[in-house]
């Protein structure tokens, strides 16, 4: 639904904001799963609004809850592979999860990290910009 409806419509900001902070794993799965969705298909957005999604990943970083965990960790990867500028900011937010004491955090920030970090993330991202 995600991927073919939600973030086709001009609510699906909103609910990624609405929705993350649910106490439902399935609604708050919802709003990192629509994230993700966002980051690969709204070309018409700037950074800002992804920027504003990182802080909701670190919001989330420490739900344990496995659909949760993961979609948290497919929409910071995603984000990081937007552009340059969001890899470098979804690089950060990996980078301090990766250190915490939360298990679940590091794990997110652990696996981001070694995408995001990729050789062929790096070339992928500079072929974008023809460097």
């Amino acid at each position: 639904m995600c991927f073919n409806l939600f973030d086709r419509t001009p609510h699906a900001w909103a609910k990624v904001t609405q929705w993350s902070s649910s106490k439902d794993e399935f609604v708050k799965r919802t709003a990192f799963a629509l994230l993700w969705s966002l980051s690969v298909h709204d070309k018409r957005a700037g950074n800002e609004p992804f920027v504003q999604g990182l802080v909701l990943v670190e919001r989330a970083d420490d739900d344990e809850r496995n659909f949760v965990k993961k979609a948290v960790n497919m929409a910071l990867r995603a984000i990081g592979k937007r552009n340059r500028a969001l890899n470098t900011a979804a690089v950060s937010v990996a980078r301090r999860l990766a250190g915490s004491r939360n298990a679940t955090a590091r794990w997110v920030g652990k696996d981001a990290l070694r995408e995001l970090t990729s050789p062929a993330v790096i070339r992928r991202l500079a072929r974008r910009l023809g460097v």
